[in-house]
């Protein structure tokens, strides 16, 4: 699994409290994730291989997919990331709306 996929799904887990508790994914929510974020890369891989070059921290950017993806209070919109890559980055996080299947998931393993 790349960096940007295990950021993101650590950061899933970091917002439900279910971080380093030794939760795994279900294998249906493990391979959503993985189709998300690789659609997500190769869809802004321009501006991510432009920004993480620099950075070279691709598990924050996958962090913050998941915050952005989910309208948390940090992402790629909150000054981290240079403009225009931030808005540019922000409006694609959003298209793909909140990732409602791990939510419901999440819930119910926070007993």
């Amino acid at each position: 699994m790349d960096a940007f996929t295990q950021g993101y799904i650590e950061a899933a887990l970091w917002v439900f409290e279910l971080d380093g508790l030794g939760v795994d994914l279900p294998p249906d929510l493990r391979a959503q994730a993985e189709e998300d974020c690789r659609d997500f890369q190769e869809a802004n891989a321009e501006t991510l291989g432009t920004v993480c070059a620099g950075r070279a921290d691709w598990a924050q950017a996958g962090q913050d997919f998941y915050l952005t993806r989910e309208r948390h209070g940090a992402g790629f919109w909150d000054g981290d990331w240079p403009y225009p890559a931030g808005r540019v980055l922000t409006e694609a996080a959003h298209a793909y709306g909140e990732w409602t299947e791990f939510t419901a998931w999440a819930i119910e393993e926070d007993i």
